[in-house]
């Protein structure tokens, strides 16, 4: 399988920057994340589209994550989009308008706390992403905590950390 893997930022990109004594987002901790893992009939090629904390990401931003997907579709299999959970559904939702001919699932996930902590959920939402893409039929989906949810009408319920279908 040809994956294509988008990273933009957020959570489970940040890392802990001891001097400032700050969670920042400066690159991506996929090969960390990907290296814990077998998954040997799995071609993964890697873009580094941006590294921002979700809460920051504009319009502009959007369309730049569209565009890499409509340029990474034609050979892949699959794409899965490293994103902060924040606006998450906001992108999910530019997609879902701006992809329609897309034959292939496209994946967002990300994680509520980073990949350095040790109650992480990223690896948990990387993993089941992967295994989203060989399964899932064309669409955009958003896939962390067990549950694969099909955009349009998806958010996320800071309450129950995690993402459901609007009411």
């Amino acid at each position: 399988m040809r994956l294509t893997i988008l990273t933009t930022g957020g959570t489970i990109d940040k890392t802990y920057d001891e001097f400032q004594g700050s969670l920042r987002n400066v690159h991506t901790v996929l090969d960390f994340i990907l290296g814990s893992l077998r998954i040997p009939d799995l071609f993964i090629r890697h873009v580094e589209v941006m590294h921002k904390d979700s809460l920051d990401m504009t319009d502009e931003d959007r369309e730049v994550i569209s565009r890499a997907v409509c340029d990474a579709a034609p050979t892949s299999d699959g794409i899965v989009i490293l994103h902060g959970t924040d606006t998450l559904a906001d992108t999910g939702e530019h997609l879902f308008m701006t992809c329609t001919d897309l034959e292939i699932p496209v994946i967002l996930t990300g994680a509520m706390r980073p990949y350095e902590f040790r109650d992480t959920d990223a690896v948990q939402n990387v993993t089941e992403a992967l295994l989203a893409s060989r399964l899932l039929d064309d669409g955009i989906y958003v896939v962390m905590h067990n549950r694969v949810l099909k955009f349009p009408g998806v958010k996320k319920d800071r309450q129950a950390r995690t993402f459901v279908r609007k009411s």
